[in-house]
């Protein structure tokens, strides 16, 4: 038994010291319940002094501790909170501070204007397309390459199916058995007619079929030209399988490659488009305006002209046409507007650029301006309204009626009522909560 059981509690008195670890100082010695303790208990640490032995303190159970650092990370998370509120307080208070702000009236210019969105167009613009049916052989273009009138751009290979071959060549057939009779029959009528046996009217009846006859032979062997060569050649006109350009201009796009198959332009289907030709030295702007503005537009009227591809280029033209009829689009009500570039600017455009064109309504220099968010409208527009500084600072700021000129959307015209230099309050936004 422990000489120092006297001080344990009655729990721990039956341990014997190898349960104990000592630790001793210079006029102490601590022993330490720790080692190997069969259940959990609390530890003592016990001092000895001069005085004789003596209980020092009491340390917490394991589930103590626990509780200890549970309470200081709530203490942590409190905190946190704590300056978080503050900060937002001192935000809240700063905006608070900023308060009415004051705005001087200014000279500067107004240009009212209509916005019309769209592209850099080519005037016009050629699809090619084939008459005959096949398969293409040869291209003879690339894309942005120059061409003239008449020049090949494709050449195509004929592609018949059996069917088509046989039908041909039974029409040439039997165009060919109504051409030998036909004949015939008209020399036969000939020399009847020499000998005073029928008259000359029936002989000019045989005359017409025999033509008739002719025609159709000489047809059906065309037919089977354009089927099985993919050309035809003839005293009056020629039809090939060369492709060629309908008009000068550019190659915009080219929509085949060799190998590719070809349905014909008929009356009935639209064909296939080969290419698309284009004169790029005549470029105009393509957009729309919407129904708002479209009313204060006509005729003449200056653009200008900001191609997104070209920031630091300004483009200038003149409305050339103005759509009648207006179309649905997202539903906004539009309508359709073509500008023509003005001559002898220095500027690379291309087809398909888009771009945004500034039609000049009106415009005035030199005038008196505001912002016309400080601006405040009543009765539908009629009346306009801003607010200028009290003579008292600590006074609410005094309503003024002002006469109003044009407007770009931003600043506004003052025709009447302030003059260069006057303050007009300008009131800090509202904030949504």
């Amino acid at each position: 038994m422990s000489p120092f059981s006297r001080f344990l509690p009655d729990q721990l008195a039956e341990f014997p010291p190898r349960f104990w670890t000592s630790h001793s100082s210079e006029n102490s010695t601590e022993f330490i319940f720790l080692r190997n303790l069969p259940q959990p208990v609390s530890v003592l640490v016990i001092e000895w002094h001069a005085s004789g032995l003596r209980p020092r303190s009491q340390m917490a159970p394991v589930e103590e501790k626990m509780g200890k650092l549970f309470k200081v990370l709530l203490g942590l998370v409190v905190l946190a909170g704590v300056a978080t509120a503050v900060y937002a307080w001192a935000s809240s208070g700063k905006k608070g501070q900023q308060g009415i702000t004051f705005v001087a009236v200014e000279t500067g210019s107004i240009t009212e204007k209509a916005l019309a969105v769209g592209q850099i167009q080519p005037r016009q613009k050629f699809q090619v397309k084939s008459k005959i049916s096949g398969i293409v052989r040869t291209c003879r273009v690339e894309v942005g390459d120059t061409v003239r009138a008449g020049d090949p751009l494709f050449e195509l290979a004929p592609d018949p199916t059996p069917l088509e071959v046989t039908e041909v060549d039974r029409k040439v057939e039997s165009a060919k058995a109504t051409y030998d009779r036909a004949l015939a029959e008209f020399n036969r009528a000939r020399e009847l007619m020499s000998q005073g046996i029928i008259a000359k009217s029936e002989v000019d009846v045989k005359r017409e079929s025999f033509e008739l006859a002719k025609i159709a032979l000489t047809k059906a062997g065309q037919d089977r030209d354009l089927t099985r060569n993919g050309r035809i050649v003839s005293q009056e006109s020629g039809i090939d399988s060369i492709i060629r350009a309908p008009a000068a201009g550019t190659i915009l796009t080219r929509s085949v490659n060799p190998g590719d198959p070809v349905v014909p332009l008929t009356s009935y289907q639209p064909g296939t488009e080969l290419a698309t030709i284009a004169d790029m030295s005549d470029l105009i702007f393509k957009g729309t305006v919407d129904e708002i503005d479209v009313g204060k537009l006509y005729a003449g009227l200056a653009g200008r002209i900001k191609v997104g591809a070209l920031p630091s280029d300004v483009v200038t033209g003149k409305v050339s046409r103005i759509a009648p009829q207006a179309q649905q689009k997202d539903g906004a009500t539009l309508f359709d507007v073509e500008i023509e570039l003005d001559k002898g600017q220095k500027v690379t455009l291309r087809a398909g650029y888009s771009a945004n064109a500034d039609l000049i309504i009106r415009e005035k220099k030199d005038v008196l301006t505001i912002p016309e968010r400080l601006v405040a409208f009543e009765d539908g527009g009629k009346k306009t309204f801003v607010e200028i500084p009290n003579s008292d600072p600590k006074a609410e700021p005094k309503r003024l009626e002002v006469k109003l000129g044009i407007s770009d959307g931003l600043n506004v015209e003052v025709v009447n009522g302030l003059k260069k230099g006057d303050k007009v309050v300008q009131r800090p936004p509202k904030e949504i909560s």
